[in-house]
């Protein structure tokens, strides 16, 4: 057994922490282990102790909205309860979390906050981003914009960027949480107006410097931005996003917001 093989057999001991007989783990059988009998049960409640802890820091780390919403206890409880669900499958517990949005979003007793799947999607576009490959404008290669025909151009946005279209102000939220004393007063009243006639909120995020960061788009702006993601030539992606797209004013906001990597070739 590799060591890989063995940190899996181990979480699925510490999620069952079943019998142990002879050494080995009801469950995990193929994880041998230095102790046997009751001895070798306490260090498995330990480990699934330690588990629940350490699930509640990497989900709280990653989902910082989440966990203001709901508040610190429940929060707690369901991150334990997702570490169940949805057990890490790699030693790195940074990139753990990337079924918690769903998973949290088909849950009755979480009905009160509806737009609670969505927030923690934007939570999760957010870490991703920050763990995403340092990148920086390639601006000799802006010339393509005049010189290259469209549909043999694509855009490349940063690294971990990412367009979240959303029926709640998924924006709105994040930001009020992001503030203090009166000027978290005030966003909270103008967040509790959006709640109740919310509209679809299309939001970009992208990372600029060590932070990423919340975009909210136009229709319009989402649908070319989305075509670029998805890796549409220029040409197409100025198709999609229609007559009424203001292509300048968005290049404009991509240079200043560091959105934009580099402008290659189709096959580039």
């Amino acid at each position: 057994m590799n060591e890989a093989e063995r940190q899996r057999a181990l979480l699925r001991a510490v999620q069952s922490v079943q019998s142990v007989q002879a050494g080995h783990v009801g469950g995990a059988p193929e994880l041998a282990l230095r102790e046997a009998g009751p001895r070798a049960a306490r260090g498995l409640e330990a480990y699934r102790a330690n588990a629940q802890a350490l699930a509640d820091r990497a989900l709280g780390a990653a989902f910082p909205t989440v966990r203001q919403l709901v508040g610190a206890e429940t929060f707690a409880q369901l991150a334990a309860d997702a570490w169940q669900a949805h057990p890490p499958q790699r030693g790195d517990i940074g990139v753990w979390g990337d079924a918690y949005a769903a998973w949290l979003q088909a849950r009755p007793a979480l009905s009160r906050w509806p737009y609670l799947g969505d927030v923690a999607r934007l939570d999760w576009a957010l870490h991703h981003c920050e763990r995403a490959a340092d990148a920086v404008l390639d601006s000799a290669s802006l010339g393509r914009l005049e010189s290259a025909d469209p549909q043999h151009s694509v855009l490349h946005l940063m690294p971990g960027s990412a367009l979240l279209l959303s029926p709640w102000p998924i924006a709105q939220i994040h930001a009020a949480h992001q503030l203090e004393g009166d000027a978290a007063e005030a966003a909270f009243g103008a967040l509790r107006v959006a709640l109740a006639e919310p509209s679809p909120e299309r939001v970009l995020v992208v990372r600029r410097g060590w932070r990423a960061r919340v975009h909210a788009l136009d229709g319009p702006a989402a649908a070319f931005t989305q075509q670029v993601l998805e890796g549409a030539t220029l040409h197409a992606a100025l198709e999609h996003a229609g007559a009424g797209f203001d292509f300048a004013g968005w290049l404009g906001t991509a240079l200043r917001e560091s959105w934009l990597q580099r402008v290659a070739a189709v096959d580039d």
